[in-house]
């Protein structure tokens, strides 16, 4: 029992507090993420343990040797979707470099001059085949030699 001194003398005792009992403690419940051991024969002794989200497989822990290692699981969704990402990717990528290496047209404006005649600007004249020893206007002319060829 505690007693309060206050300025007026002895003050009555409070009620003890009654606290209540804690609960039960909860069963316990096993975690259904991890699988059960699995023994593999061979030498050295391996054990694996498979490890579940939500009932898929994520991946394993694997005891041989006297280490223990994680081995994830590959994902086929999540491989899919990289895969599908990357391929989106590049052929954007591939677009972009069509478009930017679209050559302009051979030919400018095409207009039609005084009397009818077409007009085409910005047009190259064509590349003359060099043939070696034969002169340019004899090309042109499609000429051919008057000494018999031997």
């Amino acid at each position: 029992m505690t007693a309060i001194f206050n300025p007026t003398g002895l003050a009555p005792a409070s009620p003890p507090l009654v606290r209540p009992a804690p609960p039960a403690p909860a069963p316990a419940v096993v975690n259904a993420s991890v699988g059960p051991v699995l023994e593999l024969p061979g030498t050295p002794a391996t054990a694996l343990v498979p490890v579940t989200h939500e009932g898929r497989p994520i991946g394993a822990f694997v005891l041989s040797g006297g280490r223990v290692r994680y081995r994830p699981v590959v994902d086929p969704d999540q491989l899919l979707a990289a895969a599908a990402g990357a391929f989106a990717v590049a052929v954007l990528t591939a677009a972009v470099a069509a478009v930017g290496r679209r050559r302009p047209p051979a030919i400018g404006a095409v207009t039609m001059g005084p009397g009818g005649w077409v007009s085409l600007r910005g047009v190259r004249p064509p590349a003359l085949r060099p043939e070696p020893g034969r002169p340019w206007w004899a090309r042109v002319l499609r000429a051919r030699r008057l000494v018999v060829e031997r």
